[in-house]
């Protein structure tokens, strides 16, 4: 159902994507929105477990195109280098392809409060969450295919890199 990666000689392996998934802290999430244009929107997330984990107000945009198709895609770049005497750019990205859902039920809802707080504030969270949980929509992307991709360079110096 997914395309193979075009150029297969700069694709991550899948451990070195989910690293990248867990390290970094946002992205931009890709679905079908009005009139069938693109609707790509910046966000903070969470990762665990082949899932990804986001927070939102009740109504808007990002809500209404999910209710009408939850296949979305996630991208998150890693590394964005330009280096103007190649005329190119180092960089290194993963993309996620999944459906996305929103969280109904309150444990899970909590756990996935949880984690975002944990990754970005390094704490359970507790206060937080209690005070504004009646109020805060929860989504949760089930990744169904994950690439990732660096540049030429990038895959030939890790190809340099003696094994451990």
């Amino acid at each position: 159902m997914f395309r193979k990666m075009r150029r297969i000689r700069q694709q991550l392996p899948q451990e070195e994507a989910i690293r990248i998934l867990e390290d970094r802290t946002s992205g931009v999430l890709a679905l079908h929105g009005d009139d069938g244009y693109p609707y790509a929107v910046p966000l903070s997330y969470g990762y665990r477990d082949g899932r990804l984990y986001f927070h939102c107000a009740q109504s808007g945009h990002k809500l209404d195109a999910i209710r009408a198709d939850c296949r979305a895609s996630f991208c998150v770049i890693d590394q964005d280098q330009v280096v103007p005497e190649e005329y190119a750019t180092c960089y290194r990205s993963v993309i996620a392809f999944g459906r996305v859902r929103i969280l109904s039920d309150d444990a899970q809802r909590r756990d996935a409060l949880k984690l975002l707080s944990q990754k970005y504030a390094h704490n359970d969270g507790q206060q937080e969450i209690d005070r504004f949980f009646s109020q805060t929509c929860l989504l949760e992307f089930t990744i169904e295919h994950l690439t990732g991709k660096e540049a030429l360079m990038l895959t030939a110096a890790r190809s340099q890199e003696p094994s451990a």
